[in-house]
């Protein structure tokens, strides 16, 4: 039950662009498919996830495990979202491994991939999704400040003396 609620979150059409947006940042020959069953087969074991995050910056993981052992793709698995957090990826859109390698959440492996691929322009590589927004830094002097404080303009509305007495919203209550 819980599980099918988690699945239907999940978009074949933005797996898809994480695939092939991870087969051009490493040029590894994936399958790009978008369903649940290929997303998971080409990344469950992290090798792919590690290659991603050295193709971004290079020397990023140190040790990529080749073995289809489960706590070895583990560790792939952990050293990606270590470096996904370094490269800038907010905790809430990171994954635990268990969501990939056990297939918990293949949603959230989507997220955590998007918001990477949002950050990959920092690093000189294409990038996925929307751009992200720059600071926009507002440097006031004190003279703008001081006028703004004495200003008591319409924007703070006026009701012309009306109270709330006589409404009511929704069915009354009967005594």
């Amino acid at each position: 039950m819980y599980q099918n609620k988690i699945n239907s979150k999940y978009s074949e059409e933005l797996a898809q662009e994480c695939l092939e947006w991870i087969k051009v940042v490493t040029g590894e020959p994936i399958n790009t498919a978008g369903d649940m069953d290929n997303f998971f087969e080409v990344l469950k074991d992290g090798v792919l996830l590690c290659k991603l995050a050295n193709s971004l910056q290079p020397g990023s993981i140190k040790k990529v495990n080749e073995s289809k052992m489960a706590f070895k793709c583990m560790e792939n698995i952990s050293a990606f979202l270590a470096c996904a957090k370094n490269f800038g990826v907010p905790t809430q859109e990171t994954f635990q491994s268990v969501d990939l390698w056990e297939r918990q959440n293949l949603n959230s492996v989507v997220i955590c991939l998007q918001s990477l691929g949002r950050k990959a322009h920092n690093f000189g590589k294409p990038s996925i999704g929307p751009k992200e927004a720059d600071k926009n830094v507002r440097n006031f002097s004190e003279e703008q400040l001081r006028a703004g404080q004495n200003v008591i303009s319409l924007q703070y509305g006026s009701n012309k003396g009306a109270n709330q007495s006589g409404i009511n919203f929704g069915n009354t209550r009967h005594m």
